[in-house]
């Protein structure tokens, strides 16, 4: 019967189709596994690196914060500690991935220096932005391309050094020391785990000296101490060694949370083409049975008539 034909070659081109869904999820299954399974290989050393790096940036503004006690001039002290004295112009260093596939790693820092910007931009301060790494620049393209002002690739880059570090922040001194801007703060996702990592923003010039009160020991204890050379020339130094040293803890954040983001990201990605998998075969599974079912029917049936 022609019916019967049509219907029946309906029913195979769906079956196959099915079969042809299922091998290609089975395929991005085993892509998001490995890529899953690289992340967490990552993570752990680039994990051991950033917790590495935390205790040297806090001991670092802890004895900035020390020798700022100190200053007593402040008319004279670097404006890397006191500022400018104006904050018109702002620079933004947004530190991103120049990878996808990692969740909502690169969307939250970028949503995070969007709404300073406009805020900075809303009060009338002009914002200039780096963006280190592609994927920043890439979601701030539309809104704010015109305020990029650099990119920093970091795409080739298999392990962060502090020479990249050390490079960035020999660019953000210069720009500082043309006049080129007021106020820094770096953007950047502190890693608290595999399934959390925080967009902080911290700024960098003016440097961020802890605050603490009067109740408060200092981490030197009680000891008088003398400084050779003077304290003004022991901080102008370490002022300009900590931008490149919260730079460098900022690469390192980064890099472990975007690989806790990304062995995050394939895992739900995996358990979800699992599940797929299952309910693409139990479709497959009963519209098979119901084509033999079918078939078997109008055999008997051919078989009475005759």
């Amino acid at each position: 019967m022609p019916g019967a034909d049509t219907g029946t070659t309906s029913e195979m081109a769906s079956l196959k189709d099915l079969r042809n869904r299922i091998n290609s999820v089975k395929a991005t299954r085993k892509i998001t596994k490995a890529m899953q399974m690289v992340a967490a290989a990552k993570l752990r050393r680039a994990q051991e690196a950033a917790e590495a790096a935390r205790p040297y940036a806090v001991r670092m503004d802890t004895v900035l914060a020390n020798l700022a006690r100190a200053v007593t001039d402040t008319n004279s002290a670097s404006p890397l500690l006191v500022g400018t004295g104006k904050s018109d112009v702002h620079l933004l260093i947004m530190m991103t991935a120049s990878r996808g596939l990692c969740g909502g790693f690169n969307t939250n820092i970028a949503k995070l220096v969007r709404v300073h910007a406009r805020k900075l931009l809303s009060e009338g301060k002009q914002v200039k932005i780096i963006a280190v790494g592609r994927k920043g620049a890439e979601n701030l393209r539309r809104d704010f391309g015109q305020h990029i002002i650099e990119r920093i690739d970091m795409s080739g880059m298999k392990f962060v050094g502090f020479e990249k570090a050390a490079e960035i922040g020999d660019k953000v001194m210069a720009m500082f020391e043309a006049g080129e801007f007021d106020v820094a703060t770096m953007f950047f996702s502190e890693f608290k785990s595999v399934i959390s990592q925080q967009p902080t923003a911290l700024q960098l010039i003016p440097a961020h000296i802890p605050e603490t009160d009067g109740s408060e020991k200092s981490s030197l204890g009680d000891a008088v101490y003398e400084y050779e050379p003077e304290e003004d020339a022991i901080l102008d130094y370490l002022l300009k060694r900590n931008i490149s040293t919260q730079i460098f803890r900022g690469l390192l954040e980064n890099a472990a949370s975007e690989q806790g983001a990304r062995m995050s990201a394939m895992d739900s990605a995996t358990r979800n083409a699992t599940e797929m998998i299952d309910a693409l075969t139990i479709t497959y599974n009963r519209q098979r049975q119901a084509q033999i079912t079918k078939e078997l029917i109008e055999i008997i049936s051919g078989a009475e008539a005759l």
